[in-house]
């Protein structure tokens, strides 16, 4: 586990735990490493809702499909983020969500009941994950409604553009990239592929935007 130190430290689960004491809260929350290749299922929908993962290399990808069979991609989670806490804590039987390593991937599995059922030493570190959990269900839900903003637009483009200026914002410059290939950000938006790829080239002839495959420059 020592290999992994220097991500796990920046994982929000972990934060103010001191160095000393991640490894034995490891052992505490009997957390395990697996590997996964590229495009491998991580949690499958209808698989019971026990884990929390959290990426130690590569990155994963969390999705829903409907009852029509159409994609929607929820978040992506990268080397020191977690996925799937907010359904191992509502304790639901089943994941209404799969999860897919976006390449070749080390994931870190963590049953959740060994964070939320305190261990009878009752630690101060493992009380300092509890809060830590608690701290990042509230940001990801914060995150789900910025999502929301994006997708509630009307538009194609008004989605798009309001995508892309949450994406610049969170970098910190109008040049930047994005996590997905063109059909990834259609699932995302919920649009369709053609209807995203026809105004994204409108946009970059109007002067709006220009773009390279997932690296986008806003002009005006």
């Amino acid at each position: 586990m020592k290999k992994y130190l220097n991500v796990l430290k920046k994982c929000s689960l972990f934060w103010g735990v001191e160095d000393e004491n991640l490894i034995p809260l490891l052992g505490c929350l009997n957390a395990g490493v697996k590997t996964f290749n590229k495009k491998q299922p991580i949690f499958l929908e209808g698989e019971a809702a026990e884990y929390i993962g959290i990426v130690l290399s590569g990155s994963a990808q969390i999705t829903a499909v409907d009852f029509l069979g159409n994609r929607n991609i929820i978040s992506f989670a990268e080397a020191g983020e977690i996925f799937g806490e907010s359904f191992a804590c509502a304790d639901i039987k089943s994941l209404p969500i799969s999860v897919t390593a976006n390449e070749d991937s080390e994931i870190m599995l963590v049953d959740c009941r060994r964070i939320l059922y305190s261990c009878s030493n009752a630690c101060d570190f493992h009380r300092q994950i509890i809060f830590n959990l608690m701290k990042t269900l509230a940001v990801k839900n914060i995150a789900f409604h910025q999502k929301l903003e994006v997708t509630s637009k009307r538009t194609t483009r008004e989605k798009i553009y309001a995508y892309l200026m949450q994406q610049a914002k969170k970098a910190g410059n109008n040049s930047f990239d994005i996590p997905f290939d063109r059909q990834e950000l259609a699932d995302y938006l919920e649009v369709d592929r053609s209807g995203l790829s026809a105004e994204l080239s409108k946009m970059q002839r109007e002067g709006i935007l220009t773009y390279r495959k997932n690296h986008f420059n806003i002009i005006s």
